[in-house]
């Protein structure tokens, strides 16, 4: 029976790593630009940014809820942020000299993580997530059994990396497919941002 709680992890992080979000796109902009290889390693600590956020809504579940709904400001700058960000790749100039600039190489590992655990939308998504658990037959808190918590968070954990690396694999495939410069590149994930902060404002005035 407990092994239920693996597979509700794994459900419950997979519906919510589906919608595109800032581990998204870098999975697919790193594998776009570079190779999956490198775009696995930000799944990789993605995946714990993922269960820290996790355990901190399941922790702190009411206390998170309150503060977010009267701070919408929050939300509002992160969607003018994302709204700037992809703006700025879209409309980005390709440089003449790009050839002739050092790449400064920042490590895959601590983007995963910083992407993956500064994102107070995915804290917001958890913190409905277990509302929803656990007004169903099912009871899971920091009082859960050891077993039950282990299963839970391992399934969160799976399901994370396995979402961004089934983002990589699709973005390999339009890889091949097409002529992927920088400035392509660049132009895609524009969109996708762009895309990104429309939707949360459509979810804050809206929905």
């Amino acid at each position: 029976m407990t092994l239920v709680y693996l597979f509700i992890g794994l459900f419950t992080s997979t519906l919510g790593a589906l919608p595109l979000g800032a581990s998204n796109i870098a999975v697919i902009n790193t594998t776009l630009k570079e190779n999956a290889n490198q775009a696995f390693k930000i799944a990789i600590t993605a995946g714990i940014a993922e269960v820290i956020l996790s355990y901190y809504a399941l922790y702190n579940n009411q206390t998170i809820k309150d503060y977010f709904y009267d701070n919408e400001w929050i939300q509002i700058l992160i969607a003018v942020l994302l709204l700037a960000a992809g703006s700025i790749l879209l409309f980005k100039r390709k440089s003449k000299n790009y050839s002739q600039k050092k790449k400064v190489k920042t490590s895959k590992y601590a983007t995963g993580f910083l992407l993956g655990v500064l994102n107070p939308p995915v804290l917001i998504y958890w913190v409905i997530a277990f509302g929803i658990i656990n007004n169903s037959l099912l009871l899971l808190s920091l009082k859960s059994s050891v077993s039950i918590l282990f299963l839970f968070f391992s399934g969160v954990y799976l399901g994370k990396i396995l979402t961004l690396y089934g983002y990589s694999k699709i973005s390999g495939i339009v890889k091949r497919k097409i002529s992927s410069g920088n400035s392509t590149t660049n132009k895609v994930t524009g969109i996708l941002l762009i895309g990104i902060s429309f939707i949360q404002f459509l979810k804050l005035y809206i929905f």
